[in-house]
């Protein structure tokens, strides 16, 4: 990482707002340690969908980028709750993933959603309920970032085509072809997606989605100079 920059990157937070405040706490202990080097907050997506505070998490979020330098990339979750709002095909899956409690959250009753006249009753009180200051920052997510020697995305990346090429559906859904991928792709790929035990370091990938919603352990990847550490809830 360049000089006096310090990169807090955080996984996968599904609507567990309790851990985003804890892990934000211990992350605020650190930067208190050395206050002169200069924090930048990197949220890997999924902010939504299982947990059970959505609309909390994300008014968290809009309120923590008012005060911090922030990046907010886009998760594959963040992706189905927008194509929702013009896309009634999309709400099975989204149910599927966790959109029940995203929707709950709102105080908007989901159950019963599989029936076609349920869906377009859900799309319209969706629109009504979603604040547009969280319209904007679902619409503004970033697909992904680069800084230093480090690239960040929600799931990975296309182990056949370069950074600078991307697609966001890769981006935000990839898989096992690029878990499994022994590819140098220029720079370490910091990534969610893919729940795991343990913090997963690779030659080209670190990987930090340590299942928060299910497991209780919301996990940050520090990265400082040529320096890598660990906060967790």
């Amino acid at each position: 990482m360049p000089a006096g920059l310090k990169i807090y990157a955080i996984g996968d937070i599904h609507g567990r707002l309790d851990l985003l405040d804890e892990l934000l706490a211990r992350i605020e202990m650190d930067i208190g340690l050395r206050p002169a080097v200069q924090p930048v907050y990197v949220f890997l997506g999924d902010y939504i969908d299982r947990g059970p505070s959505s609309r909390e998490t994300i008014d968290r979020l809009i309120e923590h980028g008012e005060k911090n330098k922030c990046v907010f990339l886009k998760g594959n979750h963040e992706l189905i709750a927008i194509k929702c709002l013009s896309d009634r095909s999309w709400f099975d899956q989204w149910m599927r993933l966790g959109g029940m409690e995203t929707l709950n959250s709102y105080k908007i009753p989901a159950q019963g959603v599989r029936n076609g006249k349920r869906i377009v009753e859900l799309q319209s009180a969706f629109h009504q309920a979603l604040p547009q200051a969280h319209f904007r920052f679902l619409r503004d997510l970033q697909a992904s970032f680069t800084l230093g020697d480090f690239f960040f995305a929600h799931a990975g990346v296309n182990p056949n085509a370069d950074l600078a090429s991307q697609k966001e559906s890769d981006l935000l859904w990839i898989r096992e072809e690029f878990l499994s991928s022994n590819v140098d792709f220029g720079k370490i790929v910091v990534h969610g997606h893919t729940p795991v035990c343990e913090v997963d370091v690779s030659s080209n990938r670190i990987n930090i989605d340590t299942g928060a919603y299910a497991t209780g352990r919301l996990t940050c990847l520090v990265i400082e100079g040529a320096s890598l550490a660990v906060i967790s809830t």
